[in-house]
């Protein structure tokens, strides 16, 4: 987490971060790109997602030996993943998820939704494992920097999602 933390700074974009582990090795890492690229799907998790999609198709793994590799990864993000990020990681089978802060807009592990659990709000979704709080307070001053600076490829006023940790 701590890796993510002090790199965030470096861009002007919302600051989630992640990354995938699979045998306690870093995979694949992504960032929030959504203001960078104007595209409201560019969260975090989705770029790393392409990542390893991308390299495992390139190595000539199968969709079913791609959905393996998945089952054994683990997720490390700044911020409980929202409900698309949170619903795709459920189909897409991954083990487990760690995040920081609560995302209490957006939230899909248990804020808004808890799409993690595999319930009938997941549809078809396998679930996953899932734990919130970890390094909370320095993901939480991540997104109030971010905020009290504006976001220069969004309004001049904007709100302030991230306040305060359960």
């Amino acid at each position: 987490m701590s890796y993510r933390i002090t790199n965030a700074f470096s861009f002007w974009f919302v600051w989630t971060r992640c990354v995938f582990l699979e045998d306690g090795k870093v995979i694949a890492s992504g960032r929030n790109r959504t203001n960078e690229t104007r595209n409201a799907t560019r969260h975090a998790e989705m770029e790393a997602i392409d990542q390893l999609v991308g390299q495992w198709q390139k190595d000539g793994l199968s969709p079913s030996q791609v959905a393996e590799k998945f089952s054994k990864c683990v997720l490390y993000v700044t911020c409980e993943p929202c409900i698309m990020c949170a619903s795709a990681l459920s189909f897409l089978g991954i083990k487990e998820v760690y995040y920081g802060c609560p995302n209490d807009k957006f939230g899909g592990c248990g804020s808004i939704l808890s799409l993690h659990l595999g319930s009938e709000e997941a549809q078809r979704g396998k679930g996953y494992k899932c734990r919130g709080g970890i390094m909370a307070e320095e993901a939480v001053s991540l997104f109030k920097c971010f905020y009290e600076q504006g976001n220069p490829n969004g309004n001049s006023s904007p709100f302030n999602l991230y306040t305060s940790i359960p």
